[in-house]
């Protein structure tokens, strides 16, 4: 069995005349990258051009579950754009800046392995911040990590945003108009499915796409293809035919073009064992969620003000944790889908928290709780007997299988305490972080829940996971918690 190769959701321009993907495919096959048949019509799709010559579509998006082998798409467009496209200067940039070194070294593996193309190399990049691959010529290209002030001062025939899952309008600020001074450029956006306020850009295509479909008329500028399904709701009967099973072969051969090639059917249905319907459903299947528009992410916290608390130096911290006071929290989604343990650590007259871990399922909580028990001595263990997570309490207190400690149970009153202490640290800048992808993901898609004349934290909707904030804040207060410690009592830390 094979999956589709032709996305769900379509519309490209239609002022195509012509098309450079076969150009791209062939230069792959030359320096070794053989393309999936899916891999070579989205090229083909990409790279049309006009009757002038120009892209017909100056914005591509290419939205697909993990996997299924975007890292190939890119790196033969890369490949193009260097040795037959001309273009002067590309920019690969990615969430993670691993992710973005990823590519560069399968990339530089290709030319290497091909004389022809290596030949016309000047020189590999490995230096901090001039990470790329630069040709006799001049041209070259740069990989990014995403940020406010990533790609300033470039301009850029091409811009790649890898991972644009979580892309946001800081990092689309400061790079999308890289190309504006470029008559023939374009925009590439290659992710997997939306996974709430973090994918502000990516929802905006969609919609687009959306639109474009829905009206007939094809979007002027923008290429878009999405592998997904149209999951069944509650409310469809039980022989609905105009929505998708989530448990069907169907649905995964419709939504993973890559099965018959690199993925398997049984193995990736199982997957549906680990990560529950929910996870299944979006990272395999495609089945996202996309924000509605900027004004209904950070709600109660400003990104702006949340990113600015961001620090970058793990060492220190760590050096702290071996002196200072250290309280973890655990917290698991309503759905039980999701875990998140968090810490909190004391440090420079304030708090620091970090997310620990963070998986799907709950089954592998409490061995990581007594590893990281013995391993840090903290302070106190924090969980909210009235949340999911209270099925855990007893397998934590346990003496022989678990801790062998009381947990500390914070109630209501409590609860409410340490969203406002959360809250005013980060107005007074007296709390710190590593700007954790799953904790900004959960802090985006956060609102207030009304608790009498306070508040505690609430979910935007139900696709928002908001664990790794609970888990940091309840952390947080468990620093000044009243439990019984050998050390001499904390000193408020806020």
């Amino acid at each position: 069995m094979y999956g589709a190769q032709l996305p769900r959701i379509l519309t490209v321009p239609d002022t195509v005349v012509s098309t450079a993907g076969q150009e791209a495919v062939d230069l792959a096959a030359r320096a070794g990258l053989e393309l999936d048949p899916w891999q070579r019509w989205v090229l083909d799709q990409a790279m049309s051009e006009r009757a002038d010559g120009d892209w017909a579509a100056g914005e591509v998006c290419v939205n697909l579950p993990r996997q299924n082998g975007k890292g190939a798409v890119i790196e033969a467009r890369v490949l193009w754009g260097l040795f037959v496209g001309g273009e002067q200067e590309i920019l690969v940039s990615a969430h993670e800046f691993k992710t973005a070194m990823n590519t560069m070294k399968r990339i530089e593996r290709l030319i290497r392995g091909c004389p022809d193309l290596h030949k016309r190399v000047k020189a590999y990049h490995k230096t901090v911040g001039r990470e790329g691959i630069e040709l006799h010529d001049g041209r070259h290209v740069l990989y990014v990590a995403r940020s406010r002030g990533s790609g300033r001062g470039f301009t850029a025939d091409c811009v790649i945003f890898d991972e644009c899952m979580i892309l946001g309008d800081d990092a689309m600020s400061a790079l999308a108009p890289t190309t504006d001074a470029v008559d023939n450029s374009q925009l590439w956006y290659l992710g997997s499915a939306g996974i709430g306020p973090l994918s502000l850009q990516l929802g905006r295509l969609r919609r687009r796409a959306l639109a474009a479909l829905e009206s007939g008329e094809p979007d002027p500028v923008l290429a878009y293809m999405e592998w997904s399904i149209d999951p069944h709701l509650d409310e469809c009967p039980r022989d609905c035919k105009a929505h998708d099973d989530i448990g069907s072969v169907e649905s995964l051969l419709r939504s993973n073009p890559a099965v018959g090639y690199r993925l398997q059917v049984q193995k990736s249905m199982h997957r549906r064992l680990a990560l529950g319907d929910v996870l299944y459903a979006r990272e395999r299947l495609g089945v996202g969620e996309y924000p509605a528009d900027v004004a209904e992410t950070w709600k109660v916290i400003a990104e702006e003000a949340w990113r600015a608390l961001a620090i970058g130096d793990v060492a220190e911290i760590a050096q702290a944790r071996t002196t200072a006071p250290v309280a973890l929290a655990i917290d698991v989604t309503p759905e039980r889908s999701h875990a998140a343990i968090c810490a909190a650590i004391r440090w420079r007259g304030g708090v620091h928290v970090t997310v620990v871990d963070h998986r799907p399922g709950t089954g592998w909580v409490v061995e990581r709780a007594k590893e990281l028990h013995g391993k840090w001595n903290p302070r106190c263990w924090v969980v909210d007997p009235a949340s999911a997570a209270a099925s855990l309490i007893p397998e934590l207190e346990d003496a022989e299988d678990g801790l062998g400690v009381e947990v500390v149970k914070p109630k209501a009153r409590e609860q409410a305490a340490a969203c406002g202490q959360f809250y005013d640290a980060t107005m007074t800048q007296s709390l710190t972080h590593f700007d954790d992808a799953p904790l900004a993901t959960a802090l985006a898609g956060a609102e207030k829940r009304e608790l009498g004349d306070a508040w505690a934290w609430a979910r935007r909707t139900v696709g928002v996971d908001i664990s790794p904030l609970v888990a940091a804040t309840e952390a947080a207060w468990g620093l000044t918690a009243e439990v019984e410690v050998e050390s001499d009592p904390m000193n408020n830390i806020w």
